[in-house]
């Protein structure tokens, strides 16, 4: 696939619950746009690996069970969106989580990133799936231990019933993606995301997708949905 000029892509945020398919289409537009796809887990595991101001203030945190501080995750990210790879956009994928964090990205790409002539507030686009669908695709979900095929008891079976097509492991579900799990991360996210939604809703960034459909073609509507916003 061929990829776009980078510099007309802007920011990119990406809402939605688990299971909805966030990941897999920040991975499509980060190779057709040629622009890097974040992750605030990612960003959080590097700083601890290198040992940065950041993570070490961040390990000490999570080793005594606490939740990273806005602040931290903050510096992190501002860090990694001063790089040059971000200056004609990128996808930040888990980040915002809430309307505080969304009002600081705000105040920061205003403020550092952009100047008058580039100023391009971030396009969100969130992909709803319905709730039964969500418990389907997360607790029907099984992997092979000793190769890691990813499988799905309702959609991409095994031809054996729980056992891996390529070296007849026995397939493991993760404690994640169990119902009573699941049923609480769902409710959480709601809890949590109905807020961030609102406010990208009043200023009229919010792009809801229907995700119960076709990965490309959910892919294609959101290539549409980029490629309209940056000729603007």
């Amino acid at each position: 696939m061929a990829v776009e000029t980078a510099r007309k892509v802007g920011p990119v945020v990406m809402l939605g619950p688990p299971g909805a398919g966030k990941g897999t289409q920040a991975k499509k537009m980060a190779e057709h746009y040629g622009i890097p796809q974040i992750s605030t887990g990612d960003l959080l595991r590097e700083h601890v690996r290198r040992g940065t101001e950041l993570g070490i203030k961040a390990k000490a945190i999570m080793e005594r069970g606490e939740l990273v501080p806005d602040e931290l995750l903050y510096g992190m990210v501002a860090d990694r969106l001063r790089e040059p790879d971000c200056r004609p956009g990128f996808i930040l994928d888990g980040f915002p989580r809430t309307a505080a964090q969304a009002g600081w990205l705000d105040a920061f790409l205003e403020k550092e990133l952009f100047d008058k002539s580039e100023k391009c507030p971030p396009v969100v686009i969130q992909l709803n799936v319905d709730y039964t669908q969500l418990l389907l695709r997360l607790t029907g979900r099984r992997s092979c231990p000793t190769c890691g095929t990813i499988y799905n008891i309702h959609f991409q079976p095994p031809r054996v019933n729980e056992l891996c097509d390529l070296d007849g492991s026995k397939l493991v579900q993760r404690n994640d993606d169990r119902q009573e799990v699941i049923t609480g991360r769902l409710a959480a996210y709601e809890a949590q995301t109905k807020p961030l939604a609102e406010y990208y809703q009043a200023r009229g960034r919010l792009v809801g997708l229907n995700a119960d459909r076709d990965v490309e073609e959910i892919m294609a509507e959101i290539f549409g949905i980029l490629d309209s916003h940056a000729a603007k």
